[in-house]
């Protein structure tokens, strides 16, 4: 019985978002149906949490309430509903489905209910299925009764994260998380990423100067606010500050304030951004574009915590944490006499990288559909979606301009798609040609493929996994979506096929 199963889980000893994952896909095969989504609540945007039968990129989706009236529709009543077949209001998960490769079909049968925690509105459970006959009165009393072993997950899962990070940081603060931040998100579930996460989230309490190290375009600003959120200082201000777009002329005055008359221009007395980031955090984007003069100001402040205003000769006391980042090589700039060393080694105390984005490609599937769905909002689009052939491409490319690059590239697709003819009242789908990505970094032969990647730093595991995905989403698109002629296809028994499938996270 389906609570046989689910009050297994509970009592069974697994890692949270086992538990949550396997919930899910409980809950699928009971109601055969076509996805099943767990979604949390945080600032009128639902996040997924848990996803069977949605591809991939779902899993980066945001779901803004005050555009998904299925999901507002959800929030609104503490019952289950469920949307009858006919229903014209749009889907968040049209076109995601993952038992339709290649296509872009609407979901035509839905039901959903909104999930509590002691009192609160936790978020929502939602099942999808492209058959309108799917769901009826009595799945909905079904659902109604399991929603509360969903809420019973949920709350387990909860209280677990809580002792975690009890015994991680001694602390019962959680990271102070607000609507603004919404648009700073760290999205992404690759190991190189959740290893920075946590070296992150240890360093965060420590009040030691961090210097972060990447690339352009790999979001050290996100890691910089994350740093900050998770930090003792999370309530006070995060001042950000880029040094590159600083003239010298005003650098001074822009960290440590002026008085009037300081300078031509100076009609009034002026804080610099060190005061405002008092009992906060000062981030200093690109900070090895500094002037020496002002590096040796700024090594005071580091040393004492004392500024000047320009113009003044009045010592200010400030405690402010500071956070760094940089994507040129500070040591070699030390070595040209470009930069301080003593300030070099105030500044890198804790040095952090952060990896760049081909070096976290499982994130790549997440990271696009976040972007998709943004741009879904911003354009009026009914939904938007990749093609396969579409993700593929995105995963074999080698981004040297990371994830802003990948955003840009998701953006400039999606108004390709509306100037070639589509229309925003349909499921908009990307296809490959339309990324505008190099044909020699991208669609290649699998063979290229393979080769391309381990040069890329790619492991074997990944590589195989992406290929594996590769033939069987083409198996599938040649049979039409047929799983038994797609097994006999690439020649292999089709329960195996089903399984290999699961395991890529296809199905």
């Amino acid at each position: 019985m389906l609570e046989q199963s689910l009050i297994a889980d509970l009592v069974t000893d697994l890692p949270a978002a086992v538990r949550l994952q396997r919930l899910v896909s409980t809950l699928r095969s009971h109601f055969n149906c076509g996805a099943v989504g767990l979604l949390k609540l945080e600032h009128e945007i639902l996040k997924p949490v848990a996803l069977h039968g949605l591809v991939r990129e779902a899993h980066g989706r945001r779901f803004l309430v005050g555009k998904h009236p299925r999901l507002a529709a959800i929030l609104a009543s503490r019952n289950p509903v469920r949307f009858d077949p006919s229903s014209e209001l749009p889907d968040p998960y049209d076109g995601l489905l993952a038992d339709q490769p290649g296509k872009a079909l609407p979901v035509h049968d839905c039901m959903g209910t909104s999930l509590f925690i002691e009192g609160r509105c936790w978020g929502v459970l939602t099942l999808d299925a492209l058959d309108g006959n799917s769901f009826n009165q009595e799945t909905v009393i079904e659902l109604q009764r399991y929603s509360l072993y969903v809420e019973a997950a949920v709350r387990l899962t909860e209280l677990e994260q809580a002792n975690r990070a009890l015994r991680t940081t001694h602390q019962a603060n959680e990271p102070v998380f607000t609507a603004n931040d919404q648009q700073y998100e760290l999205i992404g579930q690759s190991k190189p990423l959740q290893q920075v996460l946590q070296e992150l989230a240890i360093v965060a309490n420590s009040d030691l100067p961090v210097l972060l190290l990447g690339e352009t375009g790999v979001g050290k600003e996100l890691f910089a606010r994350q740093l900050h959120r998770s930090s003792n200082r999370a309530k006070k201000p995060l001042i950000y500050l880029n040094c590159a777009a600083l003239p010298e002329s005003l650098a001074e005055s822009e960290l440590f304030g002026h008085t009037k008359g300081a300078f031509s221009g100076a009609n009034s007395e002026r804080a610099g951004r060190f005061e405002a980031a008092d009992g906060g955090t000062l981030f200093l984007d690109e900070v090895g574009e500094l002037p020496l003069a002002v590096q040796a100001k700024l090594l005071r402040v580091l040393q004492n915590g004392e500024i000047q205003r320009l113009g003044s000769d009045e010592s200010r006391t400030v405690n402010v944490r500071l956070v760094a980042a940089t994507n040129r090589d500070l040591k070699q700039q030390v070595k040209s006499g470009e930069f301080r060393a003593d300030l070099y080694h105030r500044l890198s105390v804790y040095p952090l990288p952060i990896p760049p984005l081909r070096e976290r490609r499982d994130d790549i599937p997440l990271l696009a559909g976040h972007f998709l769905e943004l741009n879904s909002r911003r354009l009026g689009l009914r939904a938007l979606r990749l093609e396969p052939q579409a993700e593929l491409a995105l995963l074999s490319y080698n981004w040297p301009g990371n994830v802003r690059e990948l955003e840009h590239v998701i953006s400039r697709a999606a108004i390709k798609a509306l100037s070639h003819g589509a229309s925003r009242n349909d499921i908009v789908t990307i296809a490959s040609e339309l990324l505008d990505i190099e044909a020699s970094s991208a669609l290649m032969g699998e063979h290229e493929l393979i080769h391309k990647q381990v040069v890329a730093g790619v492991s074997l595991k990944q590589a195989v996994n992406q290929l594996q995905r590769q033939m069987i989403e083409q198996a599938l698109v040649n049979s039409a979506g047929s799983w038994s002629q797609a097994a006999r296809q690439l020649e292999i028994d089709a329960s195996n096929l089903h399984k290999l499938a699961q395991r890529l996270g296809m199905k």
